[in-house]
């Protein structure tokens, strides 16, 4: 089973996105700030990580630049999910090593549209 680490301040969408990875068939964990997050990937690495970019602790940005640092830390799909929509930070985080990106608000459809071109599902 692939794993996704849900990274997100927002408990209401970590528990939405959880639902609709669950019905994907993926595991999940998540995780409530970057350092949560960078914590967990180093304890154990996921398939995939679903991040937003504002969040206390470390950003989803400052955490991806960690992330991508890690060994083996290329290796999961980073799909930003992110209200900050505008080019300047969608180039920021494609620079950084994101793999897609998707804007909040985001459903079902959304997620699986994504996850299917990068690879995922």
């Amino acid at each position: 089973m692939k794993t996704c680490l849900i990274v997100d301040d927002s408990k209401v969408i970590r528990m939405v996105a959880k639902k609709i990875l669950d019905g994907l068939g993926f595991g999940t964990e998540e995780a409530a700030d970057g350092q949560i997050a960078l914590d967990a990937c180093k304890a154990k690495m996921p398939d995939a990580v679903l991040l937003d970019w504002n969040m206390p602790v470390m950003s989803g940005i400052e955490f991806l630049r960690e992330l991508r640092a890690l060994p083996n830390g290329n290796d999961p799909i980073v799909i930003f999910c992110t209200t900050e929509n505008d080019l300047d930070h969608i180039q920021e985080a494609m620079s950084a090593g994101a793999n897609e990106y998707i804007m909040k608000p985001f459903d079902s459809d959304i997620i699986e549209a994504k996850f299917q071109q990068v690879g995922l599902v």
